[in-house]
């Protein structure tokens, strides 16, 4: 497997370098936002390493030109920016995963893994998932409700798909993190709730009868008939 790691402070980007080569992984590595476009855009790569305060083009804005040319390439952004907000916009750039510095290289591993097992050995479950009057496409992307066409970003997209897929059954905030975001459910952010309430005000706002509801003290639930 062949990874891109952009990152501008060095000694960071050498010791993962180091780390992820012994685990057999290929790693190149960029230390600005140009030059790492300019390696995604030249060479393919199975998995891409952002930080987001970098200089020429910063992680955001990367992750957003990666996005246009594949949907598919998971991106792991690794950063100090740790705030509600700072998550948010990353998922919403379209990263897969979001680890803020300090970290433990153990659990990078595991989420790195996770990602590519996720993407590249998932067994297809049916393009077209259904609910209701919702209506999601799995290849096009396109979700529709009464076959009004709802636009959601790539996390969204995911999230969505999650309840989907677990539909009339509660499932957890932790359940969310795990199978969502590949990622232990952290007691300290609001990041699941504030994308529910997303998906709400898109999914539910303007229709008569709600899709997704809160079991309080356990989690969400996506009701078919409700």
């Amino acid at each position: 497997m062949k990874i891109l790691l952009v990152e501008d402070e060095k000694k960071i980007a050498e010791s993962l370098k180091k780390g992820l080569t012994e685990q057999n992984y290929h790693v190149e590595v960029a230390y600005d936002g140009l030059i790492g476009k300019k390696l995604f855009e030249t060479y393919p790569f199975d998995l891409i390493i952002l930080d987001i305060n970098l200089p020429g083009l910063n992680g955001y804005e990367l992750c957003k030109e990666i996005r246009r040319h594949s949907e598919r390439i998971p991106v792991v952004m690794l950063t100090a920016l740790n705030t509600t907000a700072d998550k948010i916009e990353g998922f919403d750039a379209g990263a897969d995963d979001y680890i803020v510095k300090p970290f433990d290289f153990k659990e990078l591993l595991v989420r790195i893994r996770a990602l590519l097992k996720r993407i590249y050995h998932n067994i297809p479950t049916g393009n077209i998932l259904k609910v209701a009057d919702l209506t999601m496409n799995l290849d096009s992307k396109e979700v529709t409700r009464a076959d009004k066409p709802i636009s959601l970003t790539a996390k969204e997209f995911q999230l969505l798909e999650y309840l989907i897929r677990n539909k009339n059954r509660v499932v957890s905030r932790a359940d969310i993190a795990l199978n969502v975001w590949d990622i232990d459910f952290d007691t300290k952010t609001n990041v699941i709730d504030v994308y529910v309430n997303f998906l709400r005000k898109k999914l539910d706002k303007d229709f008569d009868t709600r899709l997704i509801h809160t079991q309080v003290g356990m989690g969400y639930i996506l009701k078919e008939n409700p």
